[in-house]
């Protein structure tokens, strides 16, 4: 019990810690754009992150060949993408998260644009148990915001815990409305579901 208690500590520090760090004066001034981003792309892509995370968050556009173009250079670790009108995303779809993770985001598209989520997931399946899936950095969040349009998407947030079972995290692995769960526990896919969220 002590060692959930103390990861769930660390988790609101962190996030506490991030969101006070905008009450600590003026925010820093964004990163000027790379050459060819359009601002109007970038102001999209950080919807999904609140206003005091924005201004030192990298913005990238993914590319075809699941590369990506930098729009702009950010220093606070976070990156953010526009996802909308990508193979199995929904029309509005952005989504933030950990520059670490951003090779297995790439995974991810490619995997999504085979256009069918039964194949989808039997690529990721098969990356999973021949151990090539790449894992998200332990704690990182995930931010997603998607819907049919702006005005009715959602924010969703998780928190990456690859590997994470029930018995290491003593969180359960089963849908509850009055704590974190592990969803996909055992799997590099685990993550902490947050109720509400």
């Amino acid at each position: 019990m002590k060692r959930i208690a103390r990861f769930i500590l660390v988790v609101m520090a962190v996030s506490t810690g991030a969101l006070a760090q905008g009450g600590r004066g003026a925010p820093a001034p964004p990163a000027p754009l790379e050459p060819g981003a359009a601002q109007a792309d970038v102001d999209k892509a950080l919807l999904a992150l609140s206003e005091n995370l924005r201004n030192q968050t990298m913005v990238i556009k993914w590319k075809p060949d699941f590369t990506y173009d930098t729009l702009r250079k950010g220093t606070n670790g976070l990156v953010c993408y526009d996802r909308s009108g990508l193979p199995q995303q929904q029309p509005f779809s952005i989504e933030c998260t950990s520059v670490t993770n951003l090779d297995r985001e790439a995974q991810n598209l490619k995997a999504e644009a085979l256009g069918d989520r039964t194949k989808t997931q039997a690529m990721l399946t098969d990356q999973e148990s021949k151990g090539t899936r790449v894992k998200p950095a332990f704690g990182s969040m995930w931010y997603h915001l998607a819907g049919a349009d702006r005005e009715h998407a959602r924010l969703h947030m998780t928190i990456a815990v690859p590997g994470a079972t029930a018995q290491s995290l003593g969180l359960p692995d089963k849908p509850t409305q009055s704590g974190l769960w592990i969803m996909n526990a055992g799997t590099t896919t685990a993550h902490l579901m947050i109720p509400g969220q």
